[in-house]
Parts: C-alpha cells; structure tokens; sequence
C-alpha cells in the first residue's frame, strides 16, 4: 500500500504564501504524473497544478501564475508553493500521486487525506 502525507496547511492572509508537501511512502516502485487539488464544500474538487515525471506542469486558469508545482522524485514528494493568496483560494487542498507498486504492475491513483489552507483578513 501507498500513503500520501500532506502538510504545511495554515491560515493567512491574503496576499500571503504558504507551501504545501506530500510525501509518498509505502510500496513505491515508481511514480507518475503528481498534482495538487483542492474542494471547497458544496463543490467538486478541482485541479489546482499537475506535474508529469518528465517535469511537464498544467495549472488551472485560476492560478494566473500565482503557484508553482515541484516535485523532488528521490524523496517521492510533491510541493506547491502558493503566493499573492486570497480569499477565494480558501479550500482543502489534496496531493495525488500515480504509483506503480511493482515492476509490470498498474498505476493506480493514490490521495492524501487533505490540507486546509484558509485565507482571510
């Protein structure tokens, strides 16, 4: 099995940074595309940065180049850095990693329990 650890939520405010990790650990042959989303309630959860194992990244719209995605394949870990926060980037953010437990084996998506970043004044 495979555990995602999140980390580095706080509360801040706006125009503030922050930055998120997600560390993976467990039964880890290899990893994939790792991203970063987030919900608020009521919505669905979505796509915030994604990052492929040959470094390519996406971002939603919204980030507006606001956020950078990283990942430190070594220690099997993802970042976010979140700059010029507002109040509408409050949510619960969450790291998905793609992960091959064994040589020849599937991919399949593994999630973290989530992080709450709150932005206000």
């Amino acid at each position: 099995q495979v555990q995602l650890v999140e980390s580095g939520g706080a509360s801040v405010q706006p125009g503030g940074s922050l930055r998120l990790s997600c560390e993976a650990s467990g039964s880890i042959f290899s990893t994939y595309g790792v991203g970063w989303y987030r919900q608020t309630p009521g919505k669905q959860r979505e796509m915030v940065a994604v990052i492929t194992s040959s470094g390519s990244t996406n971002y939603a719209d919204f980030v507006q180049g606001r956020f950078t995605i990283s990942r430190d394949t070594a220690k099997n870990t993802v970042y976010l850095f979140l700059n010029s926060l507002r109040t509408e980037d409050t949510a619960v953010y969450y790291c998905n990693q793609q992960v091959r437990t064994a040589p020849g084996g599937v991919i399949t998506d593994y999630w973290g329990q989530g992080t709450q970043v709150t932005v206000s004044s």
